[in-house]
């Protein structure tokens, strides 16, 4: 396994458009979080509420509407705002497929050779987090194909 990246992907049966909608919703965003002044845009800061396991600053890197997001955030250091040494980047790439019919979901989360913990620590982290996307892509794919 590499521990520097993780890559998965999930198609869904739904438009861009709609894969979008639910992708930028507060609510996959914030957890137990407050929505008031939620702003998903480049710069903005945003924060994930976790009961149990705390909270995780977030900063948006890039949003290209209706085909790429990128944020940083400190998993493994909350509540600590992400910065070098500390912070892996994910991005979200949305393609369409089928005509338009489906849509593939990419989340790539790197950076994990980067962080200032042992070796054993990164590579606890990237395995943690690999699970969890898997979990992030299906809970997507199960709310964005909802009628």
């Amino acid at each position: 396994m590499d521990y520097d990246k993780i890559e998965r992907e999930v198609v869904i049966a739904a438009s861009v458009d709609r894969v979008w909608a639910v992708l930028t919703a507060p609510e996959h965003w914030l957890g137990e979080g407050d929505p008031a002044g939620f702003d998903l845009r480049e710069g903005a800061r945003i924060v994930l509420q976790a009961p149990g396991h705390g909270s995780y600053p977030m900063h948006i890197e890039r949003v290209e509407p209706k085909r790429y997001l990128a944020f940083r955030w400190a998993n493994r250091f909350p509540p600590a705002q992400p910065r070098e040494g500390n912070s892996t980047l994910v991005e979200y790439t949305l393609t369409p497929e089928a005509a338009g019919a489906k849509t593939r979901l990419r989340v790539v989360e790197s950076g994990f050779a980067t962080l200032a913990v042992p070796a054993d620590e990164r590579r606890r982290a990237a395995e943690d987090n690999t699970g969890a996307w898997e979990g992030v892509l299906d809970h997507v794919r199960k709310a964005t194909e909802q009628p």
